[in-house]
């Protein structure tokens, strides 16, 4: 997505600027509310491959895709990872349609998200979220998580 502006083009600050200097508006600007970093996840060890689960944080709202104490989830939620604070490279368990590890790979943005599009639900529509398709971790057996692994079309 490009910008014209009188005789330039402007590019999106996404492909301007490198993940690690973008300003708190723009980083934050970039979730598009999916919900699965709040999925719990395991990794084989001798892989080191991901899989997703269904299992989702007792603080995802998973009708909005969004923290519903996001202020507050490091304090609440002693796992919870802080994207921002990672290395590029540490970005692999996240979702291949996630924008933090797009942008971190040199990748653009897929049509459906809310900064290419200017449409937030869309998220939903291209069945990238996990809206309607987890449990709550207070819900399961939290030592049984193999049980829950979901392969995402979309991952």
């Amino acid at each position: 997505m490009t910008r014209m502006t009188g005789n330039s083009v402007q590019l999106p600050f996404w492909r301007q600027h490198a993940i690690s200097d973008l300003t708190d508006e723009q980083w934050e600007s970039l979730c598009d509310g999916c919900g699965k970093c709040c999925l719990h996840k395991l990794q084989d060890e001798d892989s080191g491959d991901v899989f997703y689960t269904r299992v989702a944080c007792d603080l995802l709202d998973t009708k909005s895709g969004r923290c519903s104490d996001y202020s507050h989830r490091f304090e609440r939620v002693s796992d919870c990872m802080d994207v921002r604070h990672m290395q590029p490279e540490q970005m692999a368990w996240l979702p291949a349609t996630c924008a933090y590890r797009l942008i971190a790979e040199g990748e653009d943005l897929p049509d459906w998200h809310h900064l290419v599009s200017g449409r937030p639900g869309l998220v939903h529509k291209a069945t990238c979220s996990v809206r309607g398709r987890t449990k709550r971790e207070s819900e399961v057996d939290m030592n049984d998580l193999e049980a829950h692994v979901i392969h995402w079309v979309d991952s």
